[in-house]
């Protein structure tokens, strides 16, 4: 099945919000067997809403439609497509139920527009709206399917997940599911990662082999269509071992995750802590792991000693070792080693990690930009590497703390 996802809001074509739907559902679609071939963002206006039902129709099968729900005037989805039916709205009575019952329970007075979210099309199926207002919908119409969906991903998500879905695939007519299998690597880039496994994805079939990156981490999803999982499994497993035995090395979860949860999961699992003592990153490194729910149980804290003097004064690294005639400097392989150790002895941690470098845009110590030393400290010793990393500021600075998470994720 052929589908098109068309996604309603002037705010979209403003630039004031990304529109996030399009990734979720293009993704939920390729996993129940349905191709999404095209996505188009219209305003609030109904004559375009119109004139996208036209196009779209003329190329898929199934049209997903997000946002213009809501009770304002300018929500003007299930309007729009009543006209273009010639089917009549009328009063959805569960969901204006529960619309007044929340106002109830308020205490405060139902503005009449408010209705206008229980509005549903004659001959349509409704989608129940678990954590908001809006009725979704679902209808056939002269052979093309229509899926309506509200506009916030809170509400758009469970819509189509435990209603949308069902619905669609009793359209299907037994349309094999796809399936995929994830892959995830780091220290090693998309033109190398590819280099290494060209013959296959030149050569691929079935299952297909697609890379997929972004700064510090690439992805390579294995994807087929099959009756079952356990048939799925059985025709990626030979293209997977076949990947592991070539690049295997760079590989940290074979489920989507960024290394920095991979690394917690995996002190997590052997009892360790971690702490961290940052400089050219200026706390980009704790950022990522206190992004991670339940990051408290490993993650002891970090201390941003950008200056010298901070990193004389909170981690103890000698002047002689950062400043002076003949000293290594603060970016230095000596300084990464003391700051991984002392940050390790300070707060009693497992294993530490110390990040120190240029990251620019000029030069620092006769150093180029680029040059970065990260040091990893554990009961077993210390272990120093240099990175040598391209791009502008913010670039390096997020690959010094992704090439600080493998370097971390190895020893470990």
């Amino acid at each position: 099945m052929k589908a098109e996802i068309i996604a309603v809001g002037t705010e979209l074509l403003l630039g004031q919000i990304v529109n996030t739907n399009a990734q979720f559902l293009a993704e939920s679609c390729a996993e129940i067997g349905v191709d999404v071939y095209f996505q188009t963002v219209v305003g609030d206006n109904r004559g375009r809403i119109r004139e996208a039902f036209d196009i779209a129709r003329k190329r898929a099968e199934l049209i997903i439609c997000t946002g213009g729900l809501g009770p304002t005037q300018d929500d003007l989805t299930k309007d729009v497509l009543a006209e273009y039916t010639g089917r009549q709205l009328y009063i959805h009575q569960p969901s204006m139920d529960k619309i007044e019952e929340l106002f109830r329970s308020r205490g405060t007075v139902m503005v009449e527009s408010n209705a206008r979210q229980a509005h549903l099309l004659t001959q349509s199926d409704p989608l129940a709206n678990d954590t908001g207002l809006a009725v979704g919908a679902a209808l056939t119409f002269e052979g093309t399917h229509f899926i309506l969906l509200p506009g916030p991903p809170k509400e758009m998500k469970p819509m189509f997940k435990h209603y949308a879905v069902p619905w669609i695939q009793s359209k299907m007519g037994g349309v094999q599911p796809l399936f995929s299998k994830v892959l995830k690597f780091s220290g090693i880039g998309e033109s190398n990662l590819e280099h290494q496994l060209i013959d296959l994805i030149q050569t691929q079939r079935d299952p297909s082999i697609a890379p997929y990156a972004k700064e510090g981490e690439v992805m390579i999803r294995l994807t087929t269509r099959a009756a079952s999982q356990a048939e799925a499994e059985s025709r990626i497993e030979p293209v997977e071992r076949e990947i592991r035995s070539r690049v295997g090395e760079y590989i940290y979860a074979d489920e989507d995750m960024p290394i920095e949860q991979a690394v917690l999961r995996r002190l997590g699992q052997s009892g360790r802590t971690v702490a961290v003592a940052e400089s050219c990153t200026g706390g980009l490194l704790s950022d990522m792991f206190t992004a991670i729910p339940g990051s408290s149980q490993v993650f002891l804290g970090g201390v941003v000693c950008y200056t010298n003097a901070l990193k004389n004064q909170l981690l103890d690294v000698p002047l002689d070792v950062l400043e002076g005639i003949g000293a290594p400097g603060a970016v230095s392989k000596e300084t990464a080693a003391l700051l991984a150790e002392n940050v390790r002895r300070k707060t009693n941690a497992s294993v530490s990690v110390a990040i120190t470098g240029v990251a620019g845009p000029a030069e620092s110590e006769g150093k180029p930009v680029g040059t970065v030393f990260v040091g990893i400290a554990r009961e077993e010793g210390t272990v120093v590497e240099q990175l040598k990393l391209s791009g502008n500021r913010e670039s390096i600075k997020l690959k010094a703390a992704k090439n600080a998470l493998y370097l971390l994720w190895k020893q470990l």
